[in-house]
């Protein structure tokens, strides 16, 4: 007894002493810091890829058996794919990072820059076949035996070093540079002379009584090389001037574009057709200024595509054609243009729509475009007004037309040519702009949907309403199935159905397209099938739906917690396949897509659900049988608690994985051979590093709020934890965050949010609590948790309640602003992105979209629940600016002049405040950047600000100088303030 107490006090002293001797986490870690990414699986279920990278540098390409007998890296490696068959990978390689930051520093030009190489290996073998710059690659969707790899621009030679010349030849030219130079002087001094005795002002200009002659174009950029290799053989076939290519589906066939030779008068842009059984090369079409949006039906026998061919380069208004063809033929032939019949005036063909055939290869589907005024070119733009005009009557306000102004000159309204016809079919117009089709684009209805009756009030609700059509794809007949709803409507995978959700009978409904009824068909399903947990002052949005059953028979749909199949003509009664577990235990299932080519489910087909543990906040996976009899079993098929993530599952074997990590562990690759998750073998082991640092804990912690409800969040804590001691703390919220318990976070630059790894390892608490709300409180909602709870943990004994800082970004950082004229607890507050004045910013602009923020102060985050003239004071109430006075904690402001979601005027306003009143503050203002930092350098640079900021006012160290003194403008790219004296 006495030894293995002695041997216990040991272990905890050992352990005790190892957690001391380990290293903080600095700033230099986060480059080295690795991910697993993007994993594949082979068909046969053989093999998986996936890749590990550093946040910077050289990352790797790592290929592995699933049995974990195999292991191939591939240095630089990416952009990986398993060929069809299982034999091979192919992957491009990135040049060495070193390699292209020293060609940015020296500011080489694109074509001058280290390229891409190409890769290919056959699994099972070391041997790897490598080729240098090329710029991309593709194989058949579907077929085996082919590679086509497209170069870049090939190296300029070296110049022929010129022969030293004579010293006589060198003075010869030296003396007549010299008499060249003195002729351009005299030249010079005359016309200047010329022009003071005729008066003239040089800094004038006449104006031009026509418009100039355009200059010359810029000759077409020329194509590359394009090899076409055989990867069983290794036989290639090489095309010059090549622009673009591709293989259709099956790989029977291979598109190539070639360009015309610049100089060469009597070269021609060409459409060629390769036949890859036979080698055969036909030329599809020949002369063109254009070509694209080529198409191969599904069994790569028909090829449509756009082509342009005004003999006038210079014609302002290009218009395109559609172009088919099919092996046989002499060369490609017209099928439609702005002429055919069928399609109306003022449309022709779309050059930005991506044409298809329907599955059956007897419909061809293409784009319609208005016929838009071409720009006046005699106008002289200096001379010419610019202004935006905007009517209260316009579906979009300015701003969002401007941003949505490319996506809206490049619209296209989908047009079909049925087999048999010559005459095309107007699907969609301006009208019914959107039309979705279904059964591969072969049936004989299509569903059509429009929200213009609804885009003025989206200003202030931001409800996608819909007006609900049925289209008849032979002869344009539209039918209205529903208006007004919220969210649209889907057409089932057959066109039986068209199902929608209504957010206000909070219930799924379907249309019998046979009979023209429609049911309500969960109306016996008495569990919510809508969020539970919504608090927004809106009609609360639907948990969403699984997806369809084969011919259409069920439907499947969710609840909180799990799957009920429900049927759409109304027969059957609902039954729910999760036998109510989720419910009951309070696990949440739900359906994982591992084909991205399905389309419905089958009776008796085994699925993938994920499951979340609400209580233990862990991830799982149950397999199951549809139309089997729901069970449970812990012990082989579920796994508590980690976090998973990043599924995939072979498409012809039973071996499935995952992304597996928890707080303490990196996400790893992990593969499951037996269907047995128990067994599951982890394939990739990354950031070994980590165990020399001083990591940290994640804990779930309940407490009573102050609203009288248990409320839950995450305590993190140093490895090094000691009870006995009283550590700083720094709350960091948003809204909810304690589903992400056994989520790994890595320590890394983040774009806002708390690096909360990097300051747990350096010996502070970090307390991530979630909130929630009523209408018309948000900022009272947010004190009753976040105070409640940090006093909830001062009470544990190991926080300083002299100690604690906050942090948060967007809503997080509005409430940041909230709680320092709240309440003096918090020593120190950061808040990113915050809006200080919601009555200002009701009426903004979020300029990403170009929408007014009315509706997220009405329906949505914000939860004011009603218009700034209904509730004012609730705007008041909410609104940090009329509060400042109170404001005694000393605050950082992050407000970005590029913000497109709060504009960063909001975050001057608090400031300039702020500064009024002499309080404590600072505002960072990353130039040109967004609403979170997106550039990397700035991500570094606002973690060291954060760190120091919070050193200080928490721990005492030493203020900065960008704190204590500031960076005048004068100083701007030359000190950056960040040296403590």
């Amino acid at each position: 007894m006495r030894k293995a107490m002695l041997y216990s006090l040991l272990l905890i002293f050992s352990q005790t002493l190892s957690a001391q001797s380990k290293k903080p986490l600095d700033h230099t870690v986060y480059d080295g810091w690795q991910s697993a990414t993007q994993p594949l699986i082979s068909n046969d279920g053989k093999w998986v890829v996936y890749m590990v990278n550093p946040q910077e540098g050289d990352g790797e390409l790592v290929i592995q058996s699933t049995d974990g007998r195999y292991k191939k890296v591939i240095e630089r490696g990416y952009s990986q794919l398993i060929t069809e068959d299982n034999r091979y990978v192919i992957f491009k390689i990135r040049p060495f990072f070193k390699d292209t930051r020293d060609a940015r520093i020296k500011k080489k030009r694109p074509d001058d820059m280290p390229k891409d190489s190409l890769g290919m290996i056959e699994l099972g073998k070391n041997d790897v076949w490598k080729t240098a710059r090329v710029k991309s690659f593709k194989t058949p969707e579907k077929g085996n035996g082919w590679l086509a790899y497209h170069m870049e621009k090939a190296l300029p030679a070296p110049p022929a070093p010129a022969p030293k010349p004579d010293s006589l030849t060198q003075i010869n030219r030296m003396m007549n540079m010299a008499d060249s130079l003195m002729r351009v002087a005299d030249s010079l001094k005359l016309k200047a002379n010329e022009a003071k005795t005729k008066g003239l002002n040089v800094l004038q200009t006449a104006r031009p009584s026509r418009p100039a002659a355009r200059p010359a174009e810029d000759p077409v950029e020329e194509g590359t090389e394009l090899v076409v290799r055989n990867t069983a053989t290794g036989e290639e076939k090489k095309f010059k001037l090549v622009s673009d290519y591709y293989f259709s589906k099956n790989g029977n066939a291979l598109l190539i574009e070639t360009t015309k030779k610049n100089g060469d008068t009597l070269s021609k842009a060409m459409v060629l057709w390769m036949n890859t059984a036979t080698g055969k090369i036909d030329t599809v079409l020949k002369g063109f200024n254009d070509a694209k949006n080529f198409a191969f039906d599904e069994a790569g026998e028909q090829l449509a595509f756009v082509a342009e061919r005004d003999s006038s380069t210079k014609a302002l208004k290009k218009f395109y054609k559609l172009w088919y063809y099919k092996p046989g033929m002499n060369e490609a032939t017209l099928k439609a243009d702005k002429t055919t019949a069928g399609i109306k005036t003022g449309y022709t063909i779309s050059p930005d729509y991506s044409n298809k055939f329907s599955k059956s290869g007897q419909r061809l589907f293409f784009g319609l475009a208005p016929i838009r005024k071409p720009k006046d070119t005699t106008l002289v733009e200096f001379e010419t007004a610019r202004l935006d005009i905007w009517h209260y009557k316009e579906d979009y306000l300015q701003t969002q037309q401007l941003y949505q102004l490319n996506n809206e000159l490049r619209r296209s309204y989908l047009a079909v040519i049925n087999n048999g016809s010559d005459a095309a079919l107007m699907l969609a117009d301006n009208d019914l702009e959107r039309i979705e089709t279904t059964d591969d684009d072969d049936a004989t209805l299509a569903l059509g949907e429009t929200n213009k009756p609804y885009r003025v009030q989206s200003q202030w609700e931001q409800s996608n309403w819909n007006d609900v059509y049925l289209v008849n794809t032979g002869n344009g007949e539209r039918k209205l199935v529903a208006k007004k709803l919220r969210g649209g409507a889907m057409l089932s995978p057959k066109a039986k159905f068209v199902v929608w959700y209504d957010w206000k009978a909070k219930h799924y409904f379907a249309y019998n397209i046979a009979t023209a009824k429609s049911i309500n068909m969960t109306k016996d399903i008495t569990v919510p099938l809508w969020d539970e947990t919504d608090e927004h002052p809106d009609d609360p949005p639907p948990y969403g739906m699984m997806g369809w059953q084969e011919n259409d028979a069920f439907f499947y749909v969710y609840d909180r917690y799990d799957i009920w199949k429900v049927d759409p003509s109304g027969a059957a009664k609902p039954v729910c396949i999760t036998n109510g577990a989720g419910r009951k235990q309070k696990l949440t299932f739900r359906y994982i897509r591992t084909d991205r080519e399905e389309q419905f489910v089958k009776e008796g087909q085994e699925v993938m659900l994920s499951v979340f543990d609400e209580k233990q906040k862990g991830s799982g996976i149950k397999l199951h049988q549809l139309g089997e009899a729901f069970t449970l079993q812990t012990g082989s098929q579920l796994t508590f608690p980690v976090s998973m993530v990043g599924y995939f599952k072979a498409k012809n074997s039973p071996v499935f994985g995952y992304l597996k990590g928890n707080y303490k562990e990196s996400y790893n690759v992990t593969v499951v051979n037996n269907k047995d998750i128990s067994t599951a073998l982890q394939l990739s082991t990354i950031n070994p590093q980590q165990a020399q640092y001083n990591w940290g804990t994640a804990e779930l912690f309940q407490w009573k709020a102050y609203n009288g409800k248990i409320s839950e969040g995450i305590i993190y804590k140093p490895e090094d934890f000691d009870p006995k001691k009283k550590y700083p703390m720094i709350c960091y919220f948003y809204e909810t965050h304690s589903e992400t318990l056994h989520q790994y976070q890595a320590p890394s630059p983040t774009p806002s949010r708390l690096n909360i790894p990097f300051f747990v390892s350096r010996g502070y608490i970090v307390f991530s609590p979630d909130i929630h709300y009523t209408v018309g409180h948000p900022a009272k909602d947010c004190y009753d948790h976040v105070v409640s709870g940090a006093r909830a943990i001062v009470k544990m004994g190991y926080v300083d309640s002299t100690k604690i800082g906050i942090q948060g970004q967007s809503w997080g950082g509005i409430q940041v602003a909230q709680l320092v004229t709240m309440t003096n607890l918090f020593s120190a507050a950061w808040a990113g992105a915050p809006v200080a004045n919601m009555t200002s910013a009701y009426g903004g602009i979020r300029w990403e979209s170009g929408v007014n923020r009315q509706f997220q102060y009405e329906k949505s985050q914000s939860r004011i629940g009603a218009t700034l003239w209904e509730k004012l004071p609730l705007y008041l109430e909410n609104s940090p600016l009329f509060h400042l006075p109170k404001v005694k904690t000393p605050i950082v402001i992050m407000a970005n002049d590029a913000d497109g979601a709060v504009p960063w005027y909001q975050g001057i306003e608090l400031f300039t405040g702020l500064r009024r009143l002499g309080k404590p503050s600072w505002m960072l203002n990353y130039n040109g950047e967004a609403h979170n930092l997106v550039e990397r350098r700035n991500r570094k640079d606002i973690q060291v600000r954060e760190q120091q900021f919070f050193d200080h006012y928490l721990k005492g160290a030493p203020m900065p100088k960008w704190m204590k003194e500031g960076v005048p403008a004068t100083e701007k790219g030359i000190e950056w303030g960040l040296e403590v004296e």
